[in-house]
């Protein structure tokens, strides 16, 4: 008897996981280069005539073939979207934003999973 009921719970717990793993974002920085698929540095702030920045990001817990987006903001204005593949689970990947001198102030990207739902948020200041 206790065994058919243990089997019943592990069968229920089963069917209620997820059936793909979570998104996760393992590292993602502001870097003024990517080299050899890895950020330069990792800066906070920067001059605004620099002209332009990337986006690192890399992904662990894909199961299958999914996608991020990278969503740059400028004072709260969403100023450009880029979605980029997913192809495994731990993947690296990158956008990049060029910028007009006279955009100075806070900036940040907001990674977001398929679903529009948010992974992380990376702010940065152009000074």
């Amino acid at each position: 008897m206790l065994k058919g009921f243990l089997g019943a719970v592990v069968t229920c717990l089963l069917f209620a996981l997820p059936a793909t793993a979570e998104l996760l974002v393992a590292d993602a920085v502001i870097t003024t280069a990517i080299e050899k698929q890895m950020p330069v540095d990792n800066i906070k702030s920067y001059p605004a005539d620099y002209g332009k920045l990337f986006c690192f990001t890399r992904v662990t817990g894909a199961e299958a073939a999914t996608s991020v987006t990278h969503v740059w903001y400028y004072q709260d204005n969403e100023m450009a979207r880029v979605t980029l593949p997913i192809g495994s689970a731990d993947w690296r990947t990158y956008s990049s934003k060029r910028f007009l001198p006279q955009w100075s102030g806070q900036w940040k990207v907001v990674v977001v999973d398929e679903e529009g739902q948010q992974l992380i948020e990376v702010p940065f200041v152009l000074e």
